[in-house]
């Protein structure tokens, strides 16, 4: 895979742009976003064990303890494997999978009608590219570093 610099200048993307765009701090802020729901979600439902148990049961998943252990399992686990950048391509795939079930659990767009079928579907598009984030994540990941850095 070429570097990022040599596929910057031959698409016409600035100097400063594709170095900026390459930088390992800029990446690791990426991630850190990419992730912060599921960092906030799984540390919620770990300091509110009730409350995340609560909202297992009422997706109707049984024993909704289990299930919010493993929620929370998931999303800490993976947040801090993408962070950290250490098995990205496992952090990275469990939460790309769990997000793609729990918006066909969550956001069942195709039940529904009207704006509430619309305001449903657009949830579900957004966390189907959060999922699809996840992919570039463990791509950029791959790409080897440029001599230098």
């Amino acid at each position: 895979m070429r570097d990022l610099n040599a596929a910057g200048s031959q698409s016409g993307t600035p100097e400063l742009i594709a170095r900026l765009l390459d930088n390992p701090a800029m990446l690791l802020f990426a991630r850190i976003c990419l992730v912060s729901p599921f960092l906030v979600g799984g540390l919620m439902k770990l300091v509110d064990w009730p409350g995340g148990v609560a909202e297992m049961a009422q997706t109707g998943l049984e024993p909704a303890w289990l299930f919010n252990l493993a929620v929370v399992l998931v999303e800490l686990g993976g947040s801090v494997l993408v962070i950290l950048g250490w098995k990205t391509w496992l952090g990275a795939g469990v939460l790309a999978v769990f997000t793609l079930f729990a918006t066909l659990l969550a956001h069942r767009f195709w039940e529904l009608e009207g704006q509430a079928r619309v305001m449903a579907l657009n949830t579900f598009l957004e966390h189907a590219a959060i999922a699809a984030a996840f992919i570039f994540v463990v791509v950029v990941g791959l790409r080897p570093r440029r001599q230098g850095r």
